[in-house]
């Protein structure tokens, strides 16, 4: 994570990283606490933290305060910008899923 220090990663750099991304798909289930995340992850709480601030500081997560406990929580706004670019792929495939039922229908109409 050397490097990304001195300014806010994109959408695209966030995902980019493995541990990230097994990270934001556990928040997408349920808001969790950062020892939720290394028990679940196997990083060290350093490392889940330095992850947890890098998405903060991208608005990618947020996080609530309880007592003595920050439970983050996924803001999937952050990811617009991933989802507008996916747009022409989804496109192409349901145009190609579309073309394989066609397909399928036609055998299964053959005798």
């Amino acid at each position: 994570m050397s490097g990304y220090a001195d300014r806010v990663l994109t959408p695209f750099e966030l995902i980019a990283e493995p541990n990230r991304r097994r990270m934001l798909d556990l928040l997408r289930a349920e808001p969790r606490s950062v020892g939720d995340l290394v028990r679940l992850v196997g990083l060290s709480q350093p490392n889940v933290s330095k992850h947890l601030r890098v998405m903060r500081d991208a608005e990618l997560v947020s996080v609530t305060v309880d007592a003595q406990w920050r439970r983050y929580a996924l803001r999937p706004e952050a990811l617009l910008e991933v989802d507008r670019w996916l747009d022409p792929y989804r496109e192409f495939w349901n145009f190609r899923l579309d073309d394989l039922e066609r397909h399928l229908q036609t055998r299964k109409e053959a005798p």
